[in-house]
């Protein structure tokens, strides 16, 4: 199956989901996940049709990004936990970061000098393999992102425990807007291939879907 034909399919998901909710389709923005995938796998995705992408590796990514630098429109999102001491790379790669988590984060970025979209990864599960602020460490990161002049807050993320059954994943997504609510932020980036439907009735405004797009990945191990 071609990225284009899993792109209909997922679009219908999208377009089933929508109309249940009431909530319109150019309010939910698609951000294929990348990650593990070449360079070539990308560019088909954007040729058909698709202009954000989600990298959850610094390392990976610089690796393929000549090759797709040049794709007018595309937009290069950091979906994984990033290392303070790769913050300077991401802010020269990437046009979004979905993933600061600390104050000191925040700063490394903006000290780069380069404009960047950001998002506040926030942790809402025991999980120790899971990245993200407590929630209530939420508004010390928020502060000092917003006195960031290169950084525009757009809204909070999350990863809920893996589950096959999408309902599992319904409380934390809801948790999450409601913090988003309580400190004004509009931006949601939760769900994925599995649970994006619900995702979109909990308001997200954004949603990573790799599987559903280029199949099952091979597992890898992340750069140290």
């Amino acid at each position: 199956m071609s990225v284009s034909e899993n792109l209909t399919r997922v679009e219908d998901r999208i377009a089933v989901a929508c109309q249940r909710t009431g909530r319109r389709r150019e309010d939910i923005t698609l951000v294929a996940v990348t990650k593990v995938f070449p360079a070539t796998s990308l560019i088909e995705a954007y040729e058909a049709g698709l202009r954000d992408f989600g990298e959850n590796y610094v390392q990976e990514f610089e690796g393929k990004y000549e090759e797709v630098r040049h794709l007018a429109g595309a937009r290069f999102h950091l979906i994984g936990h990033l290392q303070s001491n790769k913050s300077r790379k991401a802010a020269e790669i990437f046009q979004a970061i979905q993933t600061i988590d600390t104050p000191k984060l925040a700063r490394r970025l903006d000290e780069v000098g380069r404009p960047l979209e950001v998002m506040i990864e926030v942790k809402l599960s025991d999980e120790e393999a899971k990245y993200g602020c407590a929630p209530s460490g939420v508004p010390a990161v928020i502060e000092t992102i917003r006195a960031c002049p290169n950084l525009r807050l757009t809204g909070l993320m999350t990863m809920p425990p893996w589950s096959d059954d999408p309902e599992q994943s319904r409380p934390y997504f809801r948790s999450l807007r409601e913090l988003a609510v309580r400190h004004s932020l509009t931006g949601l980036s939760m769900g994925m291939s599995h649970d994006f439907e619900t995702a979109i009735e909990e308001g997200a405004t954004h949603i990573r879907v790799g599987t559903a797009l280029f199949g099952k990945r091979i597992k890898r191990t992340p750069a140290p």
